[in-house]
C-alpha cells in the first residue's frame, strides 16, 4: 500500500491510496467516509488486487486523507466528478474500470452518463435510484446532521450519522459546502450508460431507494445482493467477493494516453 497525493484541476490536494499492480480500477468511497473506512479496513482492496488489478483509490476532497477547503469557490456544480476526471487525467488512463460506493457509486454515475468518464467497466454499490433520481431529499438529511450538529440527541435517526462525522473527524463547514455541490441526476441519463455493470448492494440497504429497479434502467446491468444494511454491507467480504468475482482475473495491461 502506498499513499500519494495530486493536484486536483482547481489546485486542490487530493490523497491516492494504491496497492496491486495490473489493470487500473479506481474506486470511490462513500459520504464522509474514506478509502480506509470502505475499501481497506476490510480487505476489498486486496481480494481485488490479487486477481492482478492496481487498485486506484481516491479520497474525496472533504475526506481521508484530502483537502478540506472552507472557500465557496472550491465547491462548483460537480466538483467530484471534476476531481475524478482529474485523477483519471493525472494517471493518463486510457484504459481503466471504476467502482464507487454510495457516493462513489453517484459520482461514478454522473460522470459516466454526462461524458466525462469513461471506464470499460463499472461497478455501482449501495445506490439506487432515490439516491440518483431525489438525490436532494437524501443530501437534506445531511444538512440537518450538519446544521444542528451539537443539539441532536441520542433517539433521533440522525445520531448515528452525527457519530459517524464525529468519528471521521469531518469538517462540518466544507461538508456543508459539499453536499450543495451534488445536482439530482435525471434518471434518462441512464441510458448513456452502455458498459457492462454490476450493481451491489446490501439485501437490507434501502438508503438510497432500490438498487434493483436501478439496474434494470441500465443498458447492460447485472445485479446481485449481498448480506447487510447500507453501513453494514460494507464491512462484510462478500461485497469484496462480489466485486472481484464479477471483475474476474484482469485480462490485459492498461493502454496509457
Amino acid at each position: 500500500m502506498t499513499t500519494e497525493r495530486f493536484t486536483s484541476f482547481d489546485g486542490i490536494e487530493l490523497a491516492l491510496h494504491r496497492v496491486g499492480e495490473g489493470r487500473p480500477l479506481v474506486l470511490l468511497h462513500g459520504l464522509f467516509s474514506s478509502a480506509q473506512m470502505n475499501w481497506i479496513k476490510w480487505g476489498h482492496d486486496r481480494a481485488i488486487a490479487e486477481l492482478g488489478y492496481e487498485v486506484l483509490m481516491l479520497d474525496f476532497r472533504v475526506h481521508g486523507d484530502s483537502a478540506s477547503p472552507r472557500a465557496p469557490e472550491a465547491y462548483p456544480p460537480n466538483v467530484l466528478v471534476r476531481d475524478v476526471a482529474a485523477l483519471v487525467g493525472h494517471l493518463g488512463l486510457g484504459d481503466y474500470d471504476l467502482g464507487g460506493f454510495s457516493l462513489g457509486a453517484r459520482t461514478s454515475l454522473h460522470g459516466v452518463a454526462s461524458g466525462a468518464l469513461a471506464p470499460q467497466r463499472l461497478i455501482v454499490g449501495g445506490m439506487g435510484t432515490a439516491g440518483l433520481g431525489e438525490w436532494q431529499k437524501r443530501a437534506a438529511h445531511f444538512k440537518r446532521v450538519i446544521d444542528e450538529f451539537d443539539t441532536i440527541a441520542r433517539g433521533d435517526p440522525a445520531y448515528f450519522s452525527v457519530q459517524f462525522l464525529k468519528s471521521q473527524g469531518v469538517d462540518r463547514v466544507a461538508a456543508r459546502l459539499l453536499l450543495d455541490t451534488m445536482p439530482d441526476l435525471d434518471l434518462a441519463q441512464l441510458a448513456n450508460v452502455a458498459m457492462p455493470v454490476l450493481v451491489v448492494c446490501g439485501d437490507e440497504d434501502c438508503d438510497n431507494g432500490s438498487a434493483e429497479e436501478l439496474a434494470a434502467l441500465l443498458p447492460d446491468a447485472t445485479y446481485v445482493e449481498v448480506p447487510g444494511t447500507h453501513m453494514g454491507s460494507v464491512t462484510k467480504p462478500d461485497l469484496g467477493r462480489a466485486m472481484a468475482e464479477w471483475l474476474g482475473p484482469a485480462q490485459s495491461a492498461a493502454r496509457r494516453l
